[in-house]
């Protein structure tokens, strides 16, 4: 197919000539894209981007030994799932042979590891492989990206045209400012980066913090034996009841038995359906909590009132506890957690519970400070449930347009459009970034429409010629203003400290959740709003259009001319009342 003339003259200059391009209208212009990190959503970049693009050469940097995201780094006594598990796995892949209800880590690290393996994401996964800088070349319109290899030691350069952080929120351990923190002369852990080697048998343990970790961290280390445990409770928290239970009850099942038995595994593993009928359950069910985020509704009300009621039965016989444990604010301004078994634990003989302020860090334990003169807890070993450096710049610089740092960018509180992109940063997309984790409802949900809409906008920059693409900066203002609104009546601004908000923790936005159900964001995902992208084109010809190429489809020559007529690809309208179709009525038609 030899390149041809179109005789028509452009404009009033006769000498004006435009040329065709020859290529097929699908227009399959080579690109390369980087993908850092291997854990949920970048697992699921590796399988949809080489599903639905071609001639888009793929990588995906890992730094760690394994991939797994938060569930490879996360190896603490008791981690595991506190949502259903069967809420927390991909659409297309689902698990009946989850051995929990609340599945433990290394089963859930195992299951993406499988995920990987079966749909070929492997291939592209270079683990052991540290990004240290990604710079935006405007010359070449293309990242420049350091990577080192950390089994050789060697440092090289990539680059690529389209750049995609997938690091998630919960996989880089944050430590507290403490004074004295390196002074201490016994054995110091981080939740996310625990010491599985260490034997804690027989020792005085320090445990600080009360969130999501501790809370499933400090029963496992109270049973273990010989150990004494002082648990450092800096601020009150919500202990809620596990969130499968009623669900559970609904189902006729007990929701205290949340092994699986081999019969019950048999069963998923045989009738689709009735695994199918399983997860929908759960997944509505987490639906319908949506209300209670609201300030003042009065299922946030009635929550309220049951949680409290459930904590001072199982504190009964500690008051002293429950002054000091119930929190005054709503529950889930704080991340709700199911703590199976830790109000149980924190009341046994070898555990006490201080909620004094941590003055500074000694060499033998923590310094308090309290009305007392001096008052310190002495341990063998400090373990800091203290969260992760949450819905940041990524932890190695990222360079946008004229020098400016993503970190910079963000220094007051995180931006973006859509919870993936920020202007200023050309082809720089972002999967589980900001503004992209949920309440109540299905998080991975969320990832694979961010995957679906990254997906796009390759093709979008592949097929239509395009060099780069940014949001435009006002669409990022809208979507920052739409994001502050929307909270603003929410029980997430009522007064606790959270990663949810920003100011590390403190601040009044938050920086964290979407705005909006599960189903909100997928469906504002579903079709993207091309209009609120500003583009540079690849093409030199000034013709915008000039990716219509030559007039054939590649369907023509290398797939399959009638494709149109496969039995798939035919949406059949319902016969008689079109609209009473049922798909129509679960999910309406909109784009």
């Amino acid at each position: 197919m030899a390149a041809t003339t179109n005789e028509h003259m452009d404009g009033d200059d006769p000498k004006t000539k435009f040329t065709l391009k020859d290529t097929v209208v699908e227009n399959l212009r080579p690109l390369r894209v980087v993908v850092i990190g291997a854990g949920y959503s970048g697992i699921g970049a590796a399988i949809r981007i080489p599903e639905k693009l071609r001639n888009v050469e793929l990588v995906v940097y890992e730094k760690y030994e394994g991939i797994g995201g938060t569930w490879w780094v996360n190896t603490y006594p008791g981690v595991a799932c506190d949502i259903p598990s069967h809420s927390y796995q991909f659409s297309f892949a689902p698990n009946p042979n989850w051995s929990n209800l609340y599945a433990p880590g290394h089963e859930i690290q195992k299951y993406l590891q499988d995920v990987a393996e079966r749909f070929g994401a492997t291939r592209f996964i270079k683990l052991s492989h540290k990004v240290e800088e990604c710079v935006w070349d405007d010359g070449q319109k293309k990242w420049q990206i350091k990577v080192k290899n950390l089994v050789t030691g060697e440092m090289f350069t990539d680059s690529a045209n389209v750049l995609i952080t997938a690091r998630g929120q919960l996989s880089e351990p944050r430590w507290p400012d403490i004074l004295g923190i390196d002074k201490f002369g016994g054995k110091k852990m981080h939740s996310g980066a625990w010491d599985k080697s260490y034997d804690l048998r027989n020792k005085k343990i320090a445990v600080v913090g009360n969130g999501s970790s501790a809370i499933q961290i400090i029963p496992k280390l109270q049973e273990l034996e010989g150990t004494t445990l002082s648990c450092v409770i800096r601020s009150p928290t919500w202990i809620s009841s596990a969130f499968g239970d009623n669900t559970m009850k609904d189902l006729g099942l007990d929701p205290k038995v949340t092994e699986f038995t081999e019969e019950q595994k048999a069963l998923f593993r045989s009738d689709p359906l009735a695994l199918l009928k399983f997860r929908k359950a759960f997944e509505d069910f987490g639906t319908s909590l949506h209300n209670s985020t609201m300030a003042g509704h009065p299922m946030t009300i009635e929550g309220q009132a049951f949680f409290k009621a459930d904590m001072e039965s199982k504190l009964s016989a500690r008051p002293d506890l429950l002054a000091k444990i119930i929190p005054a604010f709503a529950p889930g301004c704080r991340r709700l957690t199911p703590g199976r078994g830790y109000l149980e634990a924190i009341q046994q003989p070898n555990v006490t519970t201080i909620h004094d302020p941590i003055s500074h860090i000694t060499t033998s334990g923590i310094a308090l400070v309290t009305a007392e003169e001096k008052k310190q807890i002495d341990a063998d070993v400090i373990v800091f449930a203290t969260g992760f450096q949450a819905c940041t710049s990524p932890p190695f610089p990222i360079i946008g347009r004229r020098g400016l740092t993503l970190a910079s960018r963000w220094s007051q509180h995180p931006d973006s459009y859509l919870a993936l992109a920020v202007d200023g940063f050309p082809n720089y997309l972002m999967l589980f970034g900001p503004n992209t984790t949920i309440g109540f409802g299905s998080l991975n949900r969320i990832l694979e429409a961010q995957v679906d809409y990254v997906v796009s906008v390759i093709r979008k920059l592949q097929k239509e010629d395009y060099a780069s693409m940014e949001p435009k900066p006002e669409r990022v203002r809208d979507f920052v203003a739409f994001v502050d609104a929307y909270f603003k009546d929410t029980v997430y601004l009522d007064r606790c400290k959270s990663w949810y908000r920003s100011e590390g923790g403190t601040g009044n936005r938050i920086v964290a959740l979407w705005p909006g159900s599960t189903q909100h964001a997928v469906e504002t995902l579903r079709s993207p709003r091309w209009e609120d992208w500003v583009y540079e084109s690849a093409d030199k010809s000034g013709n915008g259009l000039r990716w219509l190429g030559n007039g054939w489809s590649l369907t023509q020559t290398e797939g399959v001319p009638s494709w149109y007529l496969n039995p798939e690809e035919i949406e059949l309208p319902w016969e008689g009342k079109p609209e009473e179709n049922p798909r129509y009525k679960s999910r309406p038609w909109s784009h």
